[in-house]
């Protein structure tokens, strides 16, 4: 591809690969297969339908749809009537998603049947139906390529807008790993930015792509297997669970085909890490270190990271800085917060809806703490409002639940700080087990692995699910409803 070509408007991408390979499959759900030339076909008489109902360049458009081909679909319609998708998980309690709405303010819900908001919706295979000319629309570029969701630290939704137009740099899969030939499995939510980006970096390389309805740890392998898949991107309370399979499990399945798999998201406990890398070789474990504003990020091969054991990478676009509480800008080996730059002098790469960004000048925090060593290596440590004072010494949350999840019988946990009249705070850790063991004798397995003070003096055992579908956990939420409770 030339030089020239590198760059590509999103509402041209489908008719690029079309042109091309019109009948090879570019997107699976797992109950449906579409050729290119079939994506190009819908997407264009979708976004007529947009067109029809009022749609206007740069208006926002909510997709509330669960993991399927129609919600990618439905991103490409959106781009080709010149709007900007706005992802939302379908599983939303109805408050948090009609908070979300109220920020977004769509011109169009595009979602189930059965979600009951206090808004108007329309299905996706309405508005397929509604229009039959499938011929190309005049181009329009959004200036605004995507406008996901989070709940933040403090719990309460926000938008960030992309600082970025709807377009894509199709060379930049070659970083991703993907190529032409490369079968793509994507289990994580396509509403959570991470899996949402890289399934559309995916399809930009002409990928054959498949979408898994929700992430269940045997389906992966089983999808791995049955496709032949080669690329595969996770988060780290994903890769624990495939790992804790019995070993009968894995070993049921050939995964020979796997040549890259990215994890995102969250911290990745070393011990976890490393099997990976023992399981798939060095070469295939890589890691991304970034967030949605795309300001600037880290990467980091399993053979850098055998080296640099904990690291988050070099950071390979925009620029990342160390600050102390005072300004300072720290050398290496001294923690503090982590503040990142666009590469370009004056670049905006995102705007929050209903949040103020934290900012120096043109530096951005995100609120992670960490450090770089003295060959340019990021280590993270956990987020500034998560971090636990007991007794005067810092706890990081992440560096406790790696120590808890190492044991086999936990599915996941969360640890957050509580208050203690003679600590200050309390290192509480809430446990998920494995189905069937209701709760275990994790004292002395934690106090092999981490110092008296880090160890939690109160455990808590759930059989509900701690963490989103993306991996995320909201440890603000978990302090604040159990000190409502008085515990």
């Amino acid at each position: 591809m030339s030089a020239l070509m590198d760059t590509l408007p999103l509402a041209s991408l489908l008719a690029h690969h079309a042109a091309l390979k019109p009948s090879t499959v570019a997107l699976s759900d797992e109950s449906t297969e579409l050729t290119w030339a079939e994506l190009e076909s819908r997407t264009n008489r979708v976004a007529r339908a947009l067109l029809a109902h009022g749609v206007q360049t740069d208006d926002l458009i909510s997709i509330a749809l669960p993991n399927e081909n129609a919600f990618l679909e439905a991103c490409f319609a959106c781009w080709k009537a010149g709007a900007t998708p706005q992802p939302l998980s379908s599983r939303l309690p109805r408050a948090e998603m009609e908070a979300i709405i109220a920020l977004a303010k769509p011109s169009i819900i595009i979602a189930r049947p059965d979600l009951e908001i206090g808004h108007p919706t329309i299905t996706y295979s309405d508005l397929l139906a509604a229009e039959s000319d499938d011929t190309p629309l005049p181009l329009v570029i959004a200036s605004c390529f995507k406008a996901p969701t989070s709940g933040g630290s403090s719990g309460r939704p926000k938008l960030i807008l992309s600082g970025e137009p709807a377009t894509i740099d199709v060379s930049i899969a070659s970083a991703w790993r993907l190529g032409s030939e490369d079968v793509a499995l994507i289990p994580g939510p396509l509403y959570h930015t991470g899996p949402f980006t890289t399934a559309i970096n995916a399809m930009a390389a002409g990928t054959k792509l498949v979408v898994q309805p929700r992430f269940d740890a045997e389906a992966v392998l089983e999808a791995i297997d049955r496709h032949k898949a080669s690329w595969l991107c996770l988060v780290p309370t994903m890769m624990n669970r495939i790992w804790k399979l019995d070993d009968a499990v894995k070993a049921k399945y050939d995964i020979t085909s796997l040549k890259t798999m990215w994890h995102i998201a969250a911290p990745c406990p070393a011990w976890l890490k490393q099997v990976w890398i023992d399981w798939i070789g060095a070469g295939a474990v890589w890691e991304l270190y970034g967030a949605t504003e795309s300001i600037a990020g880290t990467v980091i091969d399993g053979t850098e990271w055998l080296a640099h054991r904990g690291s988050v990478g070099r950071v390979f676009s925009g620029q990342i800085k160390i600050f102390g509480d005072d300004g300072r800008e720290l050398p290496p080996g001294e923690t503090g917060e982590v503040f990142m730059r666009a590469a370009e002098e004056g670049q905006v790469t995102y705007r929050y809806v209903g949040a103020e960004a934290n900012t120096r000048g043109e530096w951005h925090s995100l609120g992670d703490m960490g450090y770089f060593d003295a060959e340019g290596y990021l280590y993270l440590g956990d987020r500034r409002g998560d971090m636990i004072l007991v007794g005067g010494s810092n706890v990081y949350p992440a560096e406790v639940e790696a120590a808890i999840e190492e044991h086999p019988d936990v599915q996941s946990c969360a640890v957050i700080g509580l208050p203690d009249d003679d600590l200050g705070a309390r290192v509480h850790a809430i446990v998920q087990p494995r189905p069937g063991l209701p709760s275990l004798a994790l004292q002395e397995f934690v106090a092999e692995r981490l110092v008296r003070y880090k160890q939690p003096r109160s455990y808590e055992f759930t059989d509900a699910p701690l963490r989103d579908a993306a991996g995320k956990v909201r440890r603000s939420r978990l302090r604040s409803e159990r000190i409502a409770a008085g515990e």
